[in-house]
């Protein structure tokens, strides 16, 4: 079982080692340069705010766009466009929401103090998202559930979590890891990320690196 993955990572090994060693340098030093060719052609330099309205940004759409925007859009402008530079760059590359992700990401600049300071604590991956995600919370970020919380966690370098996306979810579920359920419940994310942990315990894998793994099989990319 899991042939694939294995096959994966003889295949792309190298490219996923190197976009792990990019988020934990990102978390570490707090920048970082990323090299997404050969599978998209775009190079850009992030922050852990450029990356957090990244995330923002993939939510609903793709990593593709989220990238392309990322660069786009820059360390600084992320932190000084106004709403409506934001909404219109947004807009032109033709992400369906527009409005709402340019006013999460103002509303992020607000609370990043506090989001550095958690990602800073001792606290684990996994507690982290709960205060990321948490309505009551006062480290919640507009925008952000499990999987958003998850997905900018593993980016600034933390292994523990995983980004249970649409493919994600469908490769579990080919393989009868979890049940076929079209309602994504946070019992369903919870138990889909133990599943995970067991095929990372069985390949010697990090949460981190099986995403990008089955991410590629999925899509044949290595991207974020």
């Amino acid at each position: 079982m899991f042939e694939d993955i294995i096959e994966a990572k003889a295949s792309v090994g190298h490219f996923v080692k190197k976009r792990v060693e990019e988020f934990k340098k990102l978390g570490r030093e707090g920048i970082t340069f990323y090299d997404f060719r050969p599978f998209l052609d775009v190079q850009l330099k992030a922050d852990i705010f450029s990356e957090l309205c990244f995330c923002l940004l993939t939510a609903n759409s793709s990593a593709s766009i989220g990238i392309r925007l990322q660069k786009e859009i820059g360390i600084e402008g992320f932190k000084r466009m106004s709403f409506e530079e934001l909404v219109h760059t947004i807009s032109r590359y033709g992400h369906r929401f527009a409005k709402q992700r340019a006013e999460r990401i103002v509303k992020a600049r607000e609370t990043f103090e506090d989001v550095l300071d958690i990602i800073n604590s001792a606290k684990s991956g996994r507690e982290i998202r709960d205060l990321l995600s948490d309505a009551c919370s006062k480290y919640k970020v507009e925008g952000f559930g499990l999987k958003e919380a998850s997905h900018f966690l593993r980016n600034v370098g933390f292994d523990d979590v995983a980004i249970i996306d649409r493919h994600v979810l469908r490769y579990l579920r080919e393989n009868k890891l979890v049940p076929d359920q079209k309602t994504l419940t946070r019992r369903i994310y919870l138990m889909a990320e133990e599943r995970l942990q067991d095929v990372c315990s069985e390949l010697n894998l990090t949460q981190a690196e099986l995403d990008l793994y089955i991410f590629y099989i999925k899509t044949k990319k290595v991207l974020k």
